[in-house]
């Protein structure tokens, strides 16, 4: 009798991790074919809140897409000034919204940082260079507006995945953006690129040729093509198994930067693919996955090399 109870109860324990993976299976599934608000979804019913809570929802144009949120642990001081982090959402330039990725803000807040999640105009409502002067838009509201929400202007961290990363890096590289906006891209600490597209010319999908195939110079839509060596330090992460935007993208603009002389990290991780550099990012992965600390060490090393006063406008 007690070797049948203790079967059964093997039997039951088996099943119960067997439901447990193919559960879990799912989800990174669900994950794959819909999207960031899984994720989102999944982080807040795994993690909680973290008390991480939405300060302010804020407009930078007059698209719909150009909009913000700023995120902080709740009852912080709103005096002191921590580090920011913008990040942009990816999604081939022709989706995402910023609210379906607040598990960002839940990992990175309770870190010590006010997030910035900033939208941009997609396809086919815009195309290049839209997501850059986006970009610019989101980092300048950022300055004037982020000490009032406990943040500091002169440490801004741009963070984004995919099109996200594209949209950071280039506007980081090349100042023309910013200067429409009266500043420098000096004014930048620091970016950090997950799994960015910066040598993607010729445009073999569908998604590049809809946003960039109609630029007169292309070679001129390329991070590649504006490495130098004054640019904002660098965090490049990528998987080695990306098949949606191979490694050599990173490693190609990290020799660039590198041999220009400016300060580039990069980490290329062996079992990784295009998703999994944003699944780190929640729960409850989060833990099991070095990405994390890997950027808010990065984050919180760098500072701006501009002041806020060469903002001119």
């Amino acid at each position: 009798m007690a070797i049948r109870a203790r079967r059964d109860t093997m039997s039951i324990l088996i099943a119960i991790l067997a439901t447990a993976g193919i559960i879990a299976i799912a989800i990174l599934v669900a994950i794959r074919l819909n999207g960031p608000w899984v994720l989102d979804t999944v982080d807040r019913l795994t993690g909680g809140s973290r008390d991480v809570v939405l300060l302010e929802n804020a407009k930078f144009g007059p698209g719909n897409a150009q909009s913000l949120g700023v995120y902080g642990v709740e009852g912080q001081p709103v005096e002191g000034s921590r580090p920011v982090l913008l990040f942009v959402h990816g999604g081939g330039w022709d989706s995402g919204h910023p609210a379906h990725y607040s598990f960002v803000a839940r990992a990175l807040a309770p870190e010590g940082f006010i997030v910035v999640n900033a939208g941009y105009r997609l396809h086919p409502e815009a195309v290049y260079p839209s997501m850059l002067e986006d970009a610019a838009s989101a980092i300048a509201w950022t300055h004037r507006n982020i000490a009032r929400l406990g943040g500091d202007p002169d440490h801004i961290v741009l963070v984004g995945h995919s099109a996200g990363a594209y949209n950071v890096v280039m506007t980081a590289l090349d100042p023309q953006w910013l200067a429409q906006e009266g500043l420098e891209t000096g004014v930048i600490a620091g970016v950090a690129g997950f799994a960015g597209p910066f040598d993607f010319y010729p445009f073999t999908r569908e998604s590049a040729r809809n946003s960039f195939g109609h630029a007169e110079d292309p070679e001129s839509t390329q991070p590649v093509n504006f490495a130098h060596g004054n640019a904002p330090p660098m965090l490049l992460l990528h998987g080695e198994e990306d098949q949606t935007v191979k490694p050599r993208n990173s490693r190609a603009m990290a020799k660039l930067l590198t041999e220009a002389g400016s300060r580039i990290d990069m980490e290329v991780y062996p079992d990784l693919d295009h998703t999994d550099l944003i699944v780190a990012l929640a729960s409850p992965w989060r833990s099991r996955r070095p990405i994390l600390g890997e950027l808010v060490k990065f984050a919180k090393s760098v500072k701006a090399s501009v002041p806020v006063q060469g903002e001119t406008r």
